[in-house]
């Protein structure tokens, strides 16, 4: 079995820098077996990928991309905590939030957008429980967070 960033590499992808917190926060905690994750945002270079209401500025695509570089930039926080992503056991929950207009019902589909990559990145570990929420702003008006629950 590959390491989990030699799979991102196949992928054209890798772990970031980890994000720095936009408020009084840290970007990951560790609890027993459990790494918990602040929500995370489509940072890249320090700066998000768009701006907008997915339905409105931001089109379900770019939305879906803005979902993995969220995801990209939990597994950073999670590295950060405990070292190695080779220790992660199992993706255990994924909450997408997504900003969008009142008419957009399509969460499930940008979520997915991290949750591709959790399964292409782990395997069976990376099948998890999510949650995929429609809301009406989020922090610096991403239109995209994702938060996690992972097992070491």
């Amino acid at each position: 079995m590959t390491h989990p960033e030699e799979r991102l590499a196949a992928l054209g992808l890798a772990v970031p820098e980890v994000a720095k917190p936009v408020a009084a926060y840290v970007p990951a905690v560790r609890s027993g077996i459990h790494v918990l994750t602040s929500g995370q945002l489509p940072m890249r270079g320090g700066e998000l990928m768009v701006t907008g209401k997915v339905g409105g500025e931001v089109d379900p695509e770019e939305a879906r991309a803005c979902a993995q570089q969220c995801a990209l930039n939990a597994l950073a926080a999670v590295k950060a905590e405990i070292g190695d992503l080779a220790l992660v056991k199992r993706i255990v929950k994924a909450v997408v939030f997504v900003a969008s207009t009142p008419d957009f019902t399509g969460q499930p589909q940008v979520a997915n957008g991290a949750s591709e990559l959790f399964g292409q990145v782990f395997g069976d570990a990376g099948v998890h429980a999510r949650s995929a929420v429609g809301v009406p702003v989020l922090p610096l008006d991403s239109p995209v967070e994702v938060e996690l629950v992972v097992e070491v």
